[in-house]
């Protein structure tokens, strides 16, 4: 037995380099990985006025009232509206086509103004002024249809112009009450 057998050293694999393709992966996706931030809700303001000049007068008939209450519950003109009504009356608001004396004068002249409490529960808020949206959206649509043909969303940016100068988006959002 002067043989012995002799051990064998197991196969390794070279890892000196692990950490120079790990530190390059992290490079890279450090640099290729966009970052979603949250922006909001997209609004324009209006300019700001001159501090010596009036705010324009407001007729009270252009004006539709909308009133979010603490419990979520919606006063459209002091009338208590559910949810899913809301877009509705905000056409018939504004296109008045029976041209009723309690609606706006024309689809031009009317203002929806949305008022909340600060207990406003935030989901109600941002339904509330979907529905506002929505209801521009369904009238410039119709609007486009009706003049263009199409859709509102295809029309060139002279045509756009022309039905947001038919149904211009006027909406007010008042400050919470302080309480």
């Amino acid at each position: 037995m002067l043989l012995k057998k002799r051990k064998r050293e197991g196969a390794e694999i070279n890892g000196s380099s692990m950490a120079d393709i790990a530190f390059l992966l992290l490079i890279f996706f450090l640099v290729t990985t966009t970052i979603n931030v949250d922006t909001g809700i997209g609004m324009v303001l209006p300019p700001p006025l001159n501090p010596e000049d009036q705010p324009p007068p407001i007729r009270e008939r252009n004006l539709m009232k909308i009133v979010v209450n603490e419990n979520g519950l919606v006063l459209m003109d002091e009338e208590l509206t559910p949810m899913e009504q809301v877009q509705e009356k905000i056409i018939e608001f504004i296109k008045n086509p029976e041209n009723l004396e309690t609606l706006s004068v024309s689809p031009q002249a009317a203002i929806v103004s949305i008022k909340t409490v600060r207990q406003t529960p935030y989901s109600i808020y941002i339904d509330m002024l979907d529905e506002v949206i929505g209801a521009y959206a369904i009238l410039r649509n119709e609007a486009a249809l009706a003049n263009y043909g199409v859709e509102y969303s295809r029309l060139s940016k002279e045509n756009r112009d022309i039905v947001e100068d038919i149904y211009p988006k006027k909406i007010s959002i008042a400050e919470p009450d302080k309480e």
